[in-house]
């Protein structure tokens, strides 16, 4: 089996952070299924504005080169009000900036978010992957993964604790796998 290297973005500012959590665990997961993951940070980059077209900041260059160098890319987003948190979205127009050098058309990309709430990250997830669409990226469409936390979810070790959410876990980072070969060729 071919191991491909992943760019992770999680995209939430807050300290702790319950996907930044879940973003671990998946981690943790991708090994047995031939994904290596790589964090690419998305909160430090200022907000995008067309002062940047003409003189990309090394900050975005950085990111830009960061989302180049990996095979495809995992985006675990929280819910705000209904949608993608502002730092997610940020992140995408950076690495759809400047024109001309988009960095998704034909990048092998899968979505998935965790949460408190009943309906998890489910109408972030959507809008995001709009989005992405709209941006040439191949987005995996099923499974979908909106993930409930409750007390008790992550082990102490980090990882998570239930073993029936593992597998299920596990068989989306697999079908994520497969969906980056077939990208690929």
């Amino acid at each position: 089996m071919a191991t491909y290297t992943v760019g992770i973005l999680v995209g939430s500012a807050s300290e702790p952070s319950l996907n930044r959590r879940f973003a671990d665990a998946l981690v943790r997961l991708g090994a047995d299924v031939g994904l290596e993951f790589t964090d690419i940070p998305i909160v430090d980059l200022p907000f995008f504005g067309t002062q940047y077209e003409a003189d990309f900041p090394p900050v975005g260059q950085r990111f830009k080169t960061a989302l180049d160098a990996v095979d495809a890319l995992l985006f675990v987003t929280p819910e705000y009000n209904r949608s993608i948190p502002a730092v997610m979205k940020n992140a995408v127009d950076w690495a759809s900036r400047p024109v001309g050098e988009n960095a998704f058309p034909d990048k092998p990309v899968a979505v998935t978010g965790a949460s408190t709430g009943d309906i998890s990250t489910a109408v972030a997830q959507q809008e995001l992957k709009g989005i992405l669409l709209a941006q040439g990226a191949v987005v995996l469409g099923a499974p979908e993964v909106y993930i409930h936390v409750v007390d008790g979810f992550f082990a102490d070790n980090g990882s998570v604790a239930d073993a029936d959410t593992r597998e299920f876990l596990s068989g989306f980072l697999s079908r994520f796998h497969q969906h980056i070969r077939r990208s690929r060729t």
